[in-house]
């Protein structure tokens, strides 16, 4: 692990300095990056994603604990020191390049690179990271529900993000991260991190939170596809009852999870339109008031209208 002191040889070494524009806070404690290293409980039969692996800092110590470990660096001239900082680390491959293929879908060659190591490790899938900020609602969201999924996550992200992971119904922060988190998992905050423990400093506070999916959960979702789907088309007009809803979903695109806030010209897109459900009848079934709004509905309620759905 890197003090602050050997990240700024690195990267004076190397001709660069922090990238605003990337979001660059290198984690410079070393005690809350051993905090976050033990609350993941890795073991060596477990596979390790780290996204924004800098230096490499945090990546020899996921090494020294994970049978393998997939590091993913998108600037070019850090991805470059980690290589040569861990060149004499067999069980990490680390990937100059960006996380996500596109917003709803992992980096086919960081998936390869996954399903490779989890070929020959037979444990758990963990993402364990200093999660960028601009890139960690879309990277978790795919763990959840996309080609790849993650058995559990311990991340270090902004309090906004923190928020937004575990609220609840009714609150301003809920919306689909916190949702498809919650119906799939169990949340625990684990500690809030000051400014200080950065460098260079960002301007609000962190935490390190912990997701951990649940079995029995898991079994109560008929269809985790159809779930992202129906979260991510109600919350995109989450101002409505639930009733106006269903009306302006007629034509709208039933592909993937969508982010919470509605944007202009989605109301009405004639590819690939919603089944004509019943819904009235769904959310009888459900016991559910079509007068609420969607940010009212608890996790297990979009549960219990996905599985209606795919029923249907």
């Amino acid at each position: 692990m890197h003090t602050k002191q050997q990240i700024r040889f690195l990267l004076s070494s190397a001709g660069v300095k922090p990238n605003k524009r990337l979001g660059q806070h290198f984690l410079i404690d070393l005690n809350l990056m051993r905090l976050l290293i033990d609350s993941a409980g890795i073991s060596k039969n477990d596979v390790v994603l780290e996204v924004g692996c800098a230096t490499g800092s945090l990546t020899g110590a996921l090494a020294g604990k994970a049978g393998f470990c997939v590091a993913v660096e998108i600037d070019a001239v850090l991805a470059g020191i980690a290589k040569s900082q861990l060149a004499d680390k067999q069980n990490v491959e680390i990937i100059n390049a960006d996380v996500l293929e596109n917003k709803f879908e992992i980096n086919p060659v960081v998936v390869d690179a996954l399903n490779r190591g989890r070929a020959v490790h037979k444990g758990r899938l963990l993402l364990v990271s200093n999660l960028p900020y601009v890139a960690a609602t879309p990277i978790m969201l795919n763990l959840i529900t996309g080609k790849i999924v993650a058995d559990a996550m311990f991340v270090t992200v902004q309090k906004e993000v923190a928020n937004r992971m575990a609220a609840h119904p009714g609150t301003k922060d809920y919306g689909t991260l916190s949702i498809l988190l919650s119906a799939t998992g169990d949340i625990r905050h684990i500690r809030t991190l000051k400014p200080t423990v950065f460098w260079p400093q960002p301007q609000v506070d962190s935490a390190i939170i912990s997701y951990v999916r649940n079995a029995e959960k898991l079994k109560a979702i008929k269809n985790i596809e159809m779930l992202g789907k129906i979260v991510g088309a109600f919350l995109r007009h989450r101002r409505k009852m639930l009733k106006g809803c269903c009306k302006l979903m007629t034509g709208e695109r039933s592909t993937g999870f969508q982010p919470v806030q509605a944007r202009p010209g989605l109301s009405r897109v004639k590819s690939r339109e919603w089944p004509c459900y019943d819904w009235l009848d769904i959310f009888s079934r459900c016991g559910i008031d079509p007068t609420i709004r969607p940010d009212q509905l608890t996790p297990e309620q979009f549960v219990a209208i996905a599985n209606l759905c795919s029923e249907s």
